[in-house]
């Protein structure tokens, strides 16, 4: 393994899970107890937007990163790193759902912060390219 893949993969967020909301299973990302209450200090009660970009970056071996770049209209922005190679239903849930949720490690009915993806088709490119990256490793 390269020093440029080791150094992604040492940045990848373990944080992503899923979890049931309104009989749908919604991708969610799992923050420390401080970054949580940190951007809900600032947008809790408020009227907020959250625009979110999905980069995509994938090598010939079918590797496939996407870094999550989630920019509140309160000036915060968080940036996830995430393995799409372990994490393919997380982008399959997001590009069906459009909702993306931001939990603290201990989660409850009370500290979910629900997003609506202003762009979903941005979901769907983005399962498309990630499936394409994967299959390149197994054509080889």
């Amino acid at each position: 393994m390269n020093d440029e893949m080791q150094k992604l993969l040492d940045r990848v967020h373990d944080g992503i899970t899923t979890f049931e909301y309104n009989q749908k299973n919604i991708p969610c990302i799992i923050l420390s107890e401080q970054r949580f209450h940190e951007i809900m200090s600032k947008v809790a009660g408020r009227p907020v937007s959250v625009d979110t970009n999905l980069n995509i970056l994938q090598d010939d071996q079918g590797h496939v990163f996407v870094e999550i770049v989630l920019s509140f209209s309160k000036g915060i922005n968080e940036t996830i790193l995430v393995y799409a190679n372990t994490s393919v239903e997380f982008f399959e849930l997001l590009a069906q759902t459009s909702m993306l949720a931001l939990t603290p490690i201990h989660l409850t009915e009370e500290n979910i912060f629900m997003i609506q993806l202003p762009k979903p088709e941005k979901a769907i490119e983005a399962l498309d390219i990630i499936r394409n990256g994967l299959e390149c490793n197994h054509t080889e």
